[in-house]
């Protein structure tokens, strides 16, 4: 029984306060005035009463009633219940508080004349009975207001003295003696939370998400703060929350209603769930970590500072689900097409117990098999318990559970495991659902349905627990207002003051009588505590079928059967199977119970090799255990360790736990708690066993079931029988169990002693990182001797502080040990005797283990070295030298598949071998670690100089040693090592590798390279003195280059070149260089156009030099320059060869001979060009020999200068000035240009589209008319939409849409199809769309306004947009800027970087997020290969269309030296053969200046830019055009893969330095020429793709079959883009095949050699390993196939070999002979079918919906295509079109079988040889004069055969054939005699034809 309420207390405001500020409240009477001694009065409920504050009102308000909650220090709650009423006060007293309150209004209007008081009576109790209080003190109000004649005190006296029983479902009916009844109904369970109806209120006001929100918030120990203007909706709201948090009770600040002065709360760091009311709204915003959740408003805001942990997946699905089905019914029927007539929600006191039982559903499901993961460590005198959290994750498979393992590791759990976890105690529902309802309510087999059956089976019982007696109604008081009514002018009198005296009288009485009564005594109903289902249960249900693999198990089985049986070699084979099988944790828990079985008397001794395969397997299986050891993997394995040993020799005995204390979990406080609690759990099990045995009273359990008895059912047997003991049993039970745990904590400091003291304690390892200081540490890193100890060896020891050094190490784990002796002896109930004798007793176990394990390092140290694979050397390139020696390494494997078995095929990795740092490439070679594939070389390699990025790396991988150290090192040719050293390489040998990397990787100049050091003796090896011999050469060259430069003036230039002398001999040319003086006037002559009037004579032979360079060439190649051998020009020409750069002067990032207009003078030239960045001013690179456009270059515009030009072309100014000057030099420069063209000079007046009408033009102007679309489709494309584009682009507004168009005939189509070439099988049909861009215009149909001017322009500008914004379009100007967006170098270098992680990830990642095709879109490599196609090919078609372009983007030598190679490559067919591509990188790469030391990071000043691939960008768009059309390039795709390996290699001097200017500064431009080369040393690589073209075909095309003049016009969408295998490709059996002397010097294996000794017939097929054999050398296509196999004959026949390239061409010379004689094309021919004329040569053509249409349209284009070629007259060559129409099979081609036979003539006709053809299609025999012969001569009906014999020769037959050889062929209508060959010929035809008679 307890007191209905406590205390009763009047508050009322005071009057008397003195001074400013708001106003309070103080007691008035309170009784009883004497504390109760079991509940002390709590201060501050005055506070309470008005939250808000105390404040006088002018109008008199409404009662008002809440309930505020108080916590005393002990924690418990008191409800205090406020009922608040209005009471005028007097005059003086208003006027008085006024003062007091601080009114500061002068305004005297203000100051009300009543004004009323609140006054507030409190009940306080510890009983929640809101609607009793709520009814006692609305009749005591109503007695008072109403004038009942009932004294005051009475109805106070018998409600303080009221009592009722806390629980157990009784009623009892209450009077206070005003003719009142009421009857209170206790609940049946006093466990079980009270809620009413405040948690159906929660959610209708917040809403279903939001309520999940705070109830996941609350368990997670989140600040929850609740707002509303009603204090009765904050009780509620709080007593909601707490409601569903059931059986979890919340165990931190818990204050429903926060009055105003205590807001300072709020800023308290610990959590807690508080209301306040909504007035203060303004004082929370500034609170950033709490949760505010708005009633009113229906809102929860989360700052973002916070993290609430959801609930898992399905569990927050099926909850939510639930919910709705509770809140909102009609939902599930909202669908259906027939409704049920309704479907209201419950009532709002069923919804609330509804939504009870939902949560209560959930915390089942969440905490199920609780209780088998508890370790009672005390049964006696009271019950110790601890919960497993570890191994209760680990079974429920929820380890990864942010949610649950916060809820844990809370407060509330930790209460609830303290409540709850008694074995012995009264049961509520929560067990009761525990131990019925586990399985019952998991959805994963159930129907929605039945969860509802089981929530109204939930709500039922806790409807019940709160309403036991539902009948029985509680009458309630008259309030004032439903009596008689109370006239407004009526005032209530004041509350009176209580006689103390009287109240006090009815409290002692009842006092007195409660004592005198007798106690009642109710026994508590208590039981065993069932423990459910088991946590494993349903992990086993639904486990992997993986996990649970009984092969794996059954390997893990056998191999430790052979491991025991000393079958080591049969151990050995399967080991690695072993280790991959022991990622599960069947198969780790499989292990260490087979381990336990060969373990006798706690000890097993194994000889060497038997003890290094169990600790690695020991090893293996704890370095995949997380430091929790939520599996208790680690837990099984501790017996273990302890048990296995060896002999070393001398008494001494090494154990297993000296080689596995490299992991976490070791050094994990909570690990060594739980092991220790399930240990004495076990021990105190055994102890209650062997009293049972010993006849302890109780009941005989029946036979075979007590050892099957769990802990908790012992313990539970316990408590019932403890009462039952005597004392002396009692004690001697309870000495027994302590005497217990101090063993049991005797035995684990030795343990812990065992696994945390390192073998060597002299090296002071263990304190270089193992986490032991901190309690809570869960890493430990210091290391061990492993295996053998043979890693004592590589650290060096300190001298003078080895036993200093080990002391330390002992304190340590002494302190370690100590504090978790500390721990678990306090919580385990240990006496303190035994305490300190533990104390005292570890430093002594630490010290003496240290002794021992002295003697176990020495001996082991004298063990064999572990036996190692021996090294392999790698094969060198001439002149490449070693610059370390090998280290012996481990290749891990990384984020790639293909080398790990993972998808099929051997594992390769990880390969155990050496790394090799050699002057060139950073080399690895071994062998794989995995025995079954063992005999197989792992190579992997590449050039220092492509090394990108170089890291440690922390590596945990199970090998025969332990292994820590690694590095990652990541290259741009698309490689990735991982190593990890070995143990025998000491840490810093590793460092000085890393630095000898470093060295070589950033050489201080580009001496420093390969490329200049190959062939030197020692020119590699990192020297000091080597190093300042070429910094004195770099200094001298710059000294001097600096003087010449000095000596210019502004007369003459006087330059001499320095050559180094310890490069090789350079011949006659060297002494040239040496005498190279060139002096050059700036002031120009008067007549520019003759070199020889700027030049001395002794600049000739310089000049004649640089004439021969690249640009030259290609110059006079296109009919730019003409130059005669006195290096003059016609002035007739349009161009001219300037040589104002042949010093460099004007820009040293240009060649020395440019192209410009003839009418511009050098000295133009040399102002125009401050205009450009870097000086890079237009200048010609190419020239349509078909339109004469011209092609040009140049860098972008500055800011100043020639940009103000573009921006106001005509703006006037005040007088002439040097920016003016410029602009009309630069406008003339580039009406020059436009001059140049033929269009311009035939046109009269301005050139229009207009004017090319189809009278007046040829063919290809009305093809270019036909294109006008184009352009202006793939502009809009290249520019964006149409906001971008600049207002003068439209040229003019309205004006830009008036076109007309011109509609070209069948003819000039076919024409224009002709001259280019789509990336489609088609003849016409849409330019390529932009994705995620407006589709284009139709083909042929009009295109935007704002990107087709009426008017073509002679002369387009690209520009960058960013740089021409806001510029403006004179309609006088001849030509016309095209604004384009651009990337720049950093999303170039951006996106490389992602690309190569996503081709070469680090490590396997299962994370979708990080998927290979997410993160191949990520880097939007394709998108800027995209944007640089589609710019090109915008550029093509512009000059196609006769109009010249100016490329003139950022520095001029990147994205434009991509574009103008690329719009060279398509538009001329001659740079697609090896010299034009050559030529082609020559000139736009290396003569015009791209920055490759820069880009390329090639030296030490270029490391801190990163590694930029703008030419490898260039190289794959080749590649894609390659794909696109592989039969119109003569070179191959390996050839682009050759030039993208070796551009980063530096192998080569080719691609090292930045321009001309500096190649001929080092000396290096010319060195070529005359200059003796050893034979394997070449300095260009196209030398070397020269000579090696010669030997192999590996670099040619063999589909090679060019068309004339082809333009071609690829696509570039990213749909039709395919990334370059080149980034994934891989061969670990030889590493990259781009050094090809290395490759031809590795043995190849031969699988044909042992045949001749073999009788039988040997399969030809091979094995083909992904990433291991090179694919294009193990299956070489037909023709390579075909020409080594002629090659091998030539050789086996003494001949000397021919070269391929002659053989190729006399078969192709022989083919185009024998073409020229058939009427039809022939399929069967491969070689043949490369002259075939064509159209889109692709691999597969890609036909795309989106723009092609279907390939029934295509045939009709085609068709008409052919139609319209042959109407037009157009040429003997056939339509591109009609190409694979010639592949088609036709009647001559059915050809089962063919050969020479000899016929015999009819009648007296001569025996003639005959090509015949055996056709089993048609059944026919036919017959030519011979094989090239379409001519059918005759045929023989096989259906008129009657027979086929041998025959006999006759007069005339052929002479020196076999008589066998003859055979006749009777017909129905004569006899055919034929002869073979020979007999075996004859029996070859014989069986063809009768087997095609049977087929018949």
């Amino acid at each position: 029984m307890a007191r209905l309420a406590d205390y009763f207390v009047v508050v009322g405001y005071e009057h008397d306060k003195q001074g400013g500020g708001d106003g309070q409240g103080r007691i008035l009477q309170r009784f009883p005035e004497k504390d109760w001694e079991d509940n002390p009065f709590p201060q501050g409920v005055e506070l309470f009463c008005q939250p808000s504050g105390w404040r006088l009102v002018s109008e008199r308000l409404e009662p008002s009633f809440f309930v505020a909650v108080l916590t005393d220090i002990n924690s418990d709650r008191q409800y205090c219940s406020c009922f608040t009423f209005w009471e005028e006060a007097d005059g003086m007293q208003a006027q008085k508080s006024l003062l007091s309150e601080g009114d500061d209004d002068d305004d005297g209007n203000m100051r009300p004349g009543r004004l009323f008081a609140p006054k507030s009576l409190v009940l306080v109790s510890r009983l929640d009975h809101a609607e009793v209080f709520r009814n006692c003190l609305g009749l005591i109000y109503t007695v008072h207001t109403d004038g009942v004649s009932v004294a005051l005190e009475t109805l106070i006296g018998n409600l303080l003295t009221c009592c009722i029983p806390l629980a157990g479902g009784s009623q009892r009916t209450i009077t206070l003696g005003a003719g009142d009844r009421q009857v209170i109904q206790t609940p049946i369970s006093a466990s079980l939370p009270v809620s009413g109806c405040s948690v159906a209120l929660l959610f209708r006001q917040l809403g279903i998400i939001n309520v999940l929100y705070l109830f996941c918030a609350a368990l997670t120990e989140h600040k929850i703060l609740f707002l509303s203007s009603s204090y009765h909706r904050l009780t509620d709201a709080c007593r909601g929350l707490l409601a569903i948090m059931f059986p979890l009770k919340y165990c931190f600040t818990y204050i429903p209603i926060l009055p105003g002065k205590l807001l300072e709360v709020l800023s308290t760091p610990t959590p807690f769930i508080i209301g306040v009311n909504s007035f203060f709204r303004s004082e929370t915003q500034e609170l950033l970590d709490v949760i505010i959740a708005d009633l009113d408003g229906g809102t929860v805001t989360i700052p973002e500072c916070v993290h609430i942990s959801q609930l898992p997946d399905p569990l927050l699905h099926q909850t939510q689900a639930a919910l709705s089905m509770v809140l909102d019914p009609e939902l599930e029927v909202a669908d259906h097409a027939f409704p049920p007539a309704s479907l209201q929600p419950s009532a709002l006191k069923i919804q609330d117990k509804e939504i009870r039982a939902v949560f209560l559903w959930l915390f089942t499901q969440l905490l199920h098999g609780y209780r088998w993961c508890l370790h009672i460590i005390r049964i006696n005198p009271e019950p110790i318990i601890r919960f497993h959290k570890a191994a209760f994750l680990g079974k429920r498979s929820l380890v990864e559970d942010d949610f649950l393992m916060k809820v844990l590791d809370g407060m509330a759990f930790a209460g609830f495991v303290s409540e709850r976890g008694s074995p012995y105690r009264p049961i509520d529902i929560f067990d009761e659902l525990l131990r019925n309802h586990a399985e019952r309510f998991c959805l994963k087999g159930g129907s929605p349905r039945q969860l509802t059956a089981h929530i109204k089976e939930l709500t039922e019982k806790l409807f019940k627990n709160e309403n036991p007696y539902p009948a029985v109604a509680m009458r309630r008081s008259q309030r004032q207002s439903e009596g008689t009514p109370v006239p407004p002018q009526s005032q209530p009198s004041a509350f009176p003051h209580l006689d103390e005296v009287a109240v006090q009288l009815f409290i002692d009485h009842a006092t007195a009588k409660l004592k005198a009564a007798p106690p009642i005594v109710k026994a508590e109903m208590k039981c065993m505590v069932p423990s459910g289902p088991s946590p494993g249960d349903a992990t086993e249900k639904n486990g992997s079928v993986l996990a649970n693999s009984a092969r794996r198990l059954e390997v893990v089985r056998n191999c430790i059967a052979y491991i025991f049986e000393n079958k080591l070699l049969e151990a050995k084979k399967l080991m690695p199977a072993v280790m991959r099988a022991l990622k599960s944790r069947a198969a780790r828990l499989c292990m260490t119970q087979e381990l336990n079985q060969h373990v006798l008397q706690n000890r097993a001794v194994l000889d060497d090799q038997q003890f290094d395969y169990v600790v690695r397997m020991m090893n293996c299986t704890l370095q995949d255990c997380s430091n929790m050891d939520e599996h208790e993997i680690a837990a099984a394995l501790l017996p273990l360790v302890t048990a296995f040993c060896r002999k070393l020799g001398s008494g001494t005995t090494q154990f297993a736990y000296c080689c596995v204390q490299e992991h976490a979990v070791w050094a994990n406080m909570q690990f060594w708690e739980a092991m220790f609690y399930s240990d004495v759990q076990n021990h105190i099990r055994t102890l209650y066993l062997d009293f049972k045995e010993n006849e302890l009273p109780g009941p005989e359990p029946s036979e075979g079931s007590e050892e099957e008895r769990g802990a908790l059912e012992i313990a539970s047997e316990q408590r019932r029988l403890w009462p039952t003991f005597s004392k002396e049993k009692q004690q001697e039970l309870v000495q027994k169990e302590e005497s217990t745990v101090f063993s049991q904590a005797i035995h684990y400091a030795n343990r812990m002693s065992y696994l945390l003291l390192p073998l060597d304690t002299s090296k002071n390892r263990l304190l270089r990182g193992s986490g032991l200081g901190d309690a809570e540490s869960v890493t430990n890193s210091y290391v061990t001797n492993s295996i053998a100890g043979s890693m004592g060896e590589s650290y060096d020891t300190e001298s003078g502080f080895e036993d200093a050094e080990g002391s330390d190490v002992a304190n340590v784990v002494v302190r370690f040990i100590t504090r978790f002796v500390d721990k678990v002896c306090t919580e385990s109930g240990v006496t303190n005797e035994h305490l300190k004798s533990l104390h005292i007793m570890i430093p002594d176990i630490v010290q003496m283990h240290i002794e021992t394990l002295d003697a176990v390092n020495r001996e082991s140290k004298r063990l064999p070295p572990i036996q190692k694979p021996k090294l392999l050397s790698p094969t060198l390139l001439t002149g490449e030298e070693l610059v370390m020696e090998a280290m012996r390494v481990y290749l891990l494997p990384d984020g790639r598949e293909e080398a790990t078995s993972a998808m099929g095929g051997p594992p390769l990795l990880p390969a155990e071998g050496a790394i090799f740092l050699t002057s060139y490439r950073l080399i690895f070679t071994g062998t794989p670690v995995d025995p079954l594939v063992g005999e197989q070389v792992v190579t992997r390699t590449f050039p220092v100089a492509s090394l990108t990025k170089e890291k440690k790396i922390a590596v945990s991988i199970s090998m025969d040693q332990l292994i820590q150290e690694g590095l990652q090192l990541r290259s741009c040719t698309f490689q990735l090592m991982k190593i990890a050293f070995d143990e025998e390489v000491a840490s810093d040998l590793a460092e000085v590798f890393r630095k000898h990397l470093h060295k070589l990787r950033y050489p201080q100049n580009v001496r420093g390279t390969f490329a200049f050091t190959v062939g030197q003796a020692g020119g590699m090896v990192v020297e000091q003195k080597s190093k300042e011999k070429n910094q004195t050469f770099k200094a001298l060259s710059k000294n001097l280059m600096k003087t010449a430069k000095k000596t210019i003036g502004r007369q003459y230039v006087t330059r001499k070149k320095y050559t180094p002398p310890t490069w090789e001999q350079r011949s006659s040319f060297q002494s040239q260089l040496e005498e190279d003086e060139i002096s050059v006037s700036e002031e120009l002559d008067q007549n520019p156009h003759t070199l020889s009037s700027t030049m001395k004579p002794v600049d000739r032979q310089t000049m004649s030099n640089v004439v021969e360079r690249a640009c030259c060439r290609d110059y006079q190649r296109l009919g730019l320059g003409t130059l005669s051998s006195s290096l003059t020009r016609s002035k007739n020409e349009p161009f001219r060869i300037s040589t104002v750069n042949r010093m460099y002067t004007v820009c040293r990032s240009y060649p020395g001979l440019l192209i410009v207009p003839q009418s511009i003078t050098d000295a133009t030239i040399q102002r125009i060009s401050r205009c450009y960045k870097q000086n890079r001013f237009p200048v010609v690179c190419w020239r349509n020999s078909r339109s004469k456009a011209v092609l040009l270059r140049s860098g972008g515009l500055h800011a100043k200068g020639v940009a103000d030009f573009f921006k106001t072309p005509n703006a006037p100014s005040a007088g002439p000035s040097q920016t003016d000057s410029i602009s009309l030099e630069q406008e003339k420069y580039l009406q020059a240009i436009v001059s140049s063209m033929p269009s311009y000079s035939e046109s009269s007046g301005r050139n229009t589209l207009s004017s090319f009408t189809p009278a007046a033009t040829s063919s290809s102007d009305a093809s270019d008319k036909l294109r006008q679309p184009k352009i202006g489709a793939l502009m809009k494309q290249v520019m964006g939409s149409r906001e971008d584009v600049p207002s003068g682009f439209g040229k003019g507004g309205k004006r830009a849409k008036i076109i007309s168009y011109y509609h070209p005939r069948a003819s000039e189509i076919s024409q224009n199809s002709a001259r280019g070439k789509w990336g489609s099988i088609r003849g016409t049909g849409q330019i390529a769309q932009l994705a995620g861009r407006d589709p284009p215009q139709a083909n042929g149909s009009p295109a935007d306004t704002h990107f087709l001017h009426p008017q073509r322009s002679y002369l387009y500008i690209i520009g960058d947009k960013s740089q021409l914004k806001g510029s403006k379009q004179d309609q006088f100007q001849q030509w016309e800027v095209v604004p384009i967006e651009v990337f720049d170098v950093r999303q170039v270098k951006t996106s490389f970087k992602k690309l190569m992680k996503a081709c070469v990830p680090n490590s396997v990642s299962f994370d979708p997020n990080t998927a290979y095709y997410r993160c191949l879109e990520e880097s939007e490599w394709m998108c800027l290969l995209h944007k640089i196609l589609q710019v090109s090919v915008l550029v093509v078609e512009l000059l196609d269309t006769g109009s010249s372009v100016m490329v003139s983007l950022e520095d001029g030598w990147d994205i434009t030296t991509q574009v103008v190679s690329l719009v060279q490559l398509l538009s001329d067919p001659y740079y697609r053969t090896f010299d034009g591509f050559r030529l082609l990188v020559e000139k736009e790469w290396l003569s015009f200046g791209h920055r490759f030391s820069q880009r390329g990071a090639q030296t030490l000043a270029g490391q801190s830019g990163g590694f930029t691939p703008v030419f490898l960008q260039f190289l794959d768009c080749v590649h894609q055009i390659h794909l696109q059309f592989p039969m119109e390039f003569e070179f191959s795709q390996y050839y682009l893969k050759f030039l993208a390996y070796h551009y980063v290699s530096n192998r080569f001097r080719t691609f090292l330095l930045d321009s001309d200017y500096e190649r001929i500064e080092l000396g290096v431009m010319f060195e070529e020429k005359g200059e003796k080369r050893g034979p394997q040393t070449f300095k260009s690589v196209w030398d070397y793709i020269e000579r090696l073209n010669k030997k192999t075909p590996i670099f040619f095309n063999y589909m090679f079959a060019p068309e004339d003049g082809e333009v071609l016009k690829p696509y570039s969408c990213i749909s039709n883009l395919k990334l370059w295998d080149f980034y994934t490709e891989e061969t670990l059996s030889e590493g990259p095949s781009y050094d090809w002397e290395l490759v031809q010097s590795r043995p190849e294996q031969q699988p044909d050699a042992e045949r001749p000794e073999k009788a039988v017939c040997v399969s030809r097929r091979r094995v083909v390993w992904p990433c291991y054999d090179c694919h294009s050398r193990v299956l070489p296509d037909a023709i390579t196939k075909l020409l080594q196999e002629l090659q091998s004959l030539e050789m086996e026949l003494g001949k000397v070999p021919e070269k391929w390239k002659d053989t190729w061409d006399k078969i192709k010379s022989t083919q185009r002979a024998e073409s020229r004689l058939e009427s039809r094309a022939s399929s069967r021919s491969l070689l043949m079918s490369s002259n075939i004329s064509h159209q889109r040569r692709a691999q597969g053509a890609c036909l795309h919906d989106s723009m092609m249409g279907s390939s029934i349209n295509l045939a009709l284009e085609a068709e008409g295509g052919v139609g319209s070629s042959s109407a037009g007259n157009l040429g003997s060559r056939p339509s591109t079109s009609t190409l694979y129409s010639q592949f088609q099979s036709t009647e001559s081609e059915n050809r089962s079988f063919e050969g020479i036979l000899y016929k015999k003539g009819a009648l007296l006709k001569p025996w003639r040889p005959r090509w015949f053809v055996l056709d089993k299609t048609k059944h026919q025999l036919r017959y030519y004069d011979n094989r090239q012969d379409r001519e059918c001569k005759g045929v023989i009906d096989l259906a008129e055969v009657e027979s086929m014999v041998p025959g006999t020769p006759t007069m005339g037959a052929p002479k020196n054939i076999d008589e066998k050889a003859f055979f006749d062929l009777k017909t129905t209508k004569r006899v055919y005699n034929f002869c073979a060959q020979d007999s075996l010929n004859a029996q070859l035809w014989m069986d063809n034809v009768q087997s095609c008679l049977s087929d018949a």
